[in-house]
């Protein structure tokens, strides 16, 4: 009975705190920003595991919580579009991987095929900046 009676009290702090989070401010990026993709390159065929190495220019790769400015961490899209909004947390599956720790590359298992990939960077929490800072999407092809 008393479970039941905690149900109510648990919704409404789970409906505060998703509310909190999307209300986030996004955090600046300076304009020079940019992210990239540095291996494979567009258009390789390429061996499952596959390494995937990135760039960050114009900002520091900082782990997520770190709100230092002018940071972020990677966010790789894996066979999807870069999503539609971009006021809150990056979502995390199977097609959205976060590198929150600050890393800078890292290896994905990928069913022979074609692929694309592309980076999104987000801030301490997750959220895109403002001006997102987006890399090119890459094609590539598993053998």
């Amino acid at each position: 009975m008393k479970q039941i009676r905690m149900l109510p009290a648990l919704l409404l702090a789970a409906c505060v705190a998703t509310t909190a989070q999307a209300e986030l401010p996004r955090t600046p990026s300076p304009a020079d920003a940019s992210v990239a993709i540095v291996s494979p390159q567009d258009g390789d065929v390429v061996a499952s595991p596959v390494k995937v190495v990135f760039a960050i220019h114009g900002m520091t790769l900082a782990p997520a919580g770190d709100a230092r400015p002018d940071s972020g961490h990677h966010h790789l899209l894996i066979d999807t579009p870069v999503p539609t909004d971009l006021d809150k947390p990056l979502p995390a599956d199977g097609q959205h991987l976060h590198f929150g720790k600050a890393q800078p590359e890292t290896e994905v298992t990928l069913a022979p095929g074609q692929h694309t990939l592309q980076l999104i960077l987000g801030d301490a929490n997750h959220i895109p900046h403002e001006a997102p800072v987006i890399s090119k999407q890459i094609t590539i092809t598993v053998r």
